[in-house]
């Protein structure tokens, strides 16, 4: 069951696969003159082995940004000695012409070449070396495969612009593949004659023609006692190819679907058509008529049809034309087609745009060689998602997350797969998801940011990522969120939405972690990126949610980590904080979060001096009487002289104003705070509080301290107990009591 296959853990063999794959210097292999990856001399691989390293590493290098991709990879498959591959599914700019003459030795079974348009005919010659064995073939979208360059003879003055023509190749057959039973020519390149092509091949079980215009498939009968497949996807037919098909009786599978907004088709589906079919192809188990528009009713009226349950039953089908079926088919093809809604289809599987069961089989069946189909289908999902629920989450996801990765580059698939993402991950769907499936949603989510600039594409990705717990779920892609909200926050013009929402995101990175990730991410420029939103804010004179989240993160991202406060103060924060200040002085939750920033600036010990200037000594003392908040701020502030008094009279290098003075407004403030008060704060660690009780230089810090463990101690005695605890917090209030300089007060707080 799905359930099942997305929880289970991965396997052995994966897990070394992928190890293998992502440290081959390390393990099977050794660098030669710093440059060629040879294989260690003793390694012997069977084949199960090897096409699983050749098949994932193609899968990493398309779907995984971080994997470097070798150079000469595929030459350590060059001797079958060591190495043996069998069956092989290449793709896209990943392979080139050189790397399967690379391993023209081996003895391929199934070779699978998907949108190779890096090869060239260099490569058709390389097939075959392949000729004895090859059973498989898919030379699907490998559009220059039939191109060969030529050298113009003589070198006139356009050498130099193009030294090279692309020339057809015109005499390649599969003469000599003996054993070539299956066969892709999907997308092949006008002008190669198929025919003559494959006329040499003996005994062809299958073959898919998709996008190829043939006006005549005559030649197609000299198969018809082996073809039990046939894909004629995108052809335009004519009443003499049916007549073909129809004598092809083996027939089980036959695919005669068409994107119905591709481009003009004369062929018009009818009841005699699909009569034919029935009454000729006996073995037919599959048949895709997706996209076609049907010329005359080959439905039952809705009168005769039988009433009660829908059933699969050919005698009761609503499809005139099916009633004649032996037994139900397996699969049938009716996406975008008007049969596609009627009650009784004599399938156990149906592609269609009805319901979320079809739409789901059509994702599944057209994704691998189909996206602009695709697209369409999970745009259908989507809907399905936002408006009703989905009873197939984890099949949906799954599809989605495969559409993704198949085609990173698409556009439609892109925006319409990560909006798709984005209402199957969220909060009603949560429990029925596995970490790994949830992990997997995170790669291509952020595959797809990295790969897309596009806004739509963005911000799907963003808004999904918001659907997962943070920073937890994040944290096995820790550096790479982080660069890549930093990189969309960098960008000179910004979608609004996007900014609020990335801001939002990098905050809740921020929050909570160890100080090392905290470290990692303010080196990655965190802090700066911040600054330079509050200057742009600060600059169109609005305090809006960005602004208050950019401080929120820097507050984070100070907490306890020097390296970012010091870098906070070289970048000139100290001047935006009195800035913003001025600009908003109502704005309380603004004010909480810088203040809040501040406090983890005061508690380090060699910054401080930076800020014993009379002007912020002076605000600092202001906002003592701050209501802004609850106490949050004039506690904060509270907070900062603490530190600041902690370095006695001797730090306290200013005129004005004088040190007792503050120090009165801060008595003043702490007596006026309830102690009850519920807080706006979160204390990872009361280090920076408990330093300030064992010392007698400053008992108004002391007594800060105190009040403000009391205060946490008895709101949130379940968190905070313990952390005290924990912390050594109990000895150092009882020595504090015996301390002749702290006050009444103070020790019987504490």
């Amino acid at each position: 069951s799905f359930e099942m296959a997305s929880d289970s853990p991965e396997s052995l063999m994966t897990l070394c696969t992928d190890y293998c794959l992502r440290n081959l210097e390390g393990t099977l292999c050794y660098l030669l003159d710093n440059e060629t990856l040879r294989l260690h001399p003793d390694i012997f691989l069977p084949s199960e082995i090897c096409d699983k390293l050749v098949n994932e590493y193609v899968e990493l290098v398309k779907t995984d940004s971080i994997f470097e991709p070798h150079e000469s990879f595929f030459t350590l498959f060059s001797d079958p000695r060591s190495t043996r591959l069998a069956r092989i599914h290449l793709r896209e700019q990943i392979v080139q012409d050189q790397d399967l003459e690379a391993i023209r030795k081996q003895d391929l079974v199934e070779l699978y070449l998907t949108n190779c348009e890096k090869l060239t005919a260099k490569s058709l010659q390389t097939l075959v070396s392949f000729s004895h064995t090859l059973i498989s073939l898919s030379l699907f979208g490998c559009c220059n495969i039939f191109y060969e360059e030529e050298n113009p003879g003589g070198c006139e003055d356009d050498c130099l612009v193009n030294p090279t023509r692309q020339v057809l190749v015109k005499d390649f057959t599969f003469e000599g593949f003996s054993r070539l039973r299956f066969l892709n020519l999907g997308r092949l390149i006008e002008g190669v004659n198929v025919e003559s092509l494959l006329r040499p091949l003996a005994s062809l079980a299958a073959l898919d023609l998709s996008g190829i215009q043939l006006n005549d498939v005559g030649f197609l009968t000299q198969w018809k006692d082996s073809l039990i497949s046939l894909v004629l996807y995108n052809m335009d037919l004519s009443e003499e190819h049916i007549q073909v098909i129809a004598q092809l009786r083996k027939l089980r599978h036959l695919d005669i679907s068409r994107d119905h907004l591709s481009s003009y088709y004369k062929f018009k589906l009818t009841r005699r058509v699909l009569n034919l079919f029935v009454e000729n192809l006996v073995n037919l188990t599959s048949l895709d008529i997706s996209g076609h528009t049907m010329l005359e009713n080959c439905t039952i009226p809705s009168m005769e049809e039988k009433m009660g349950q829908t059933s699969i039953e050919p005698a009761k089908s609503s499809i005139a034309p099916f009633r004649g079926l032996k037994r139900p088919l397996q699969f049938l093809g009716l996406f975008e087609t008007s049969l596609c809604r009627l009650t009784h289809i004599p399938a156990y599987k149906v592609s269609g745009d009805k319901n979320e069961e079809q739409v789901l089989n059509a994702i599944e069946a057209y994704t691998e060689h189909r996206p602009e189909i695709t697209s369409r289908a999970i745009n259908l999902l989507f809907d399905i998602a936002r408006i009703e629920r989905c009873s197939q989450l984890l099949r949906a996801l799954q599809l989605v997350i495969t559409a993704l990765k198949c085609h990173k580059d698409d556009k439609n698939i892109q925006v319409t797969g990560s909006a798709a993402l984005f209402y199957l991950t969220n909060s009603e769907y949560r429990m029925e998801q596995s970490v790994k499936l949830r992990h997997q949603v995170i790669q291509v989510v952020l595959n797809g940011m990295e790969s897309y600039q596009e806004v739509t594409v963005q911000r799907n990705c963003c808004l999904t990522l918001c659907n997962f717990s943070i920073p937890e779920e994040l944290e096995f892609q820790y550096r790479r969120v982080n660069e890549l909200l930093l990189n969309i926050l960098n960008q000179s013009r910004q979608d609004e939405s996007i900014q609020r929402i990335a801001v939002h995101l990098c905050n809740a990175l921020v929050c909570q972690v160890d100080n090392d990730h905290k470290e990692a991410v303010g080196k990655m420029g965190f802090v700066m990126t911040m600054l330079k939103l509050i200057q742009k804010k600060l600059a169109d004179k609005t305090c809006d949610q960005v602004m208050e989240f950019s401080w929120s993160a820097l507050w984070n991202i100070t907490d306890e980590t020097p390296d970012n406060c010091e870098m906070f103060l070289n970048y000139s924060g100290m001047k935006l904080f009195l800035e913003c200040l001025k600009e908003f002085p109502e704005k309380q939750e603004l004010h909480r979060n810088m203040l809040g920033l501040l406090g983890n600036v005061a508690e380090v010990k060699e910054l401080r001096p930076q800020l014993m200037t009379s002007q912020f000594i002076s605000v600092f003392s202001n906002l003592l009487e701050s209501k802004a908040d609850g106490i949050e701020v004039s506690y904060n502030a509270c907070g900062v002289l603490s530190h600041i008094m902690f370095d006695g009279p001797e730090a306290w290098g200013i005129c004005e104003p004088h040190r007792e003075e503050v120090v009165k407004r801060m008595w003043a403030a702490i007596q006026s705070w309830d102690i009850n008060s519920r807080r706006n704060i979160n204390y990872r660690s009361f280090e920076p509080i408990l330093r300030l009780l064992p010392q007698g230089i400053s008992p108004v810090s002391q007594h800060w301290a105190t009040w403000a463990l009391y205060n946490l101690v008895s709101v949130y005695p379940d968190k905070y107990c313990p952390l005290l605890i924990k912390e050594g917090g109990i000895p150092l209030l009882k020595d504090m009591i015996k301390m002749a300089s702290a006050r009444q007060e103070t020790k019987e707080m504490a």
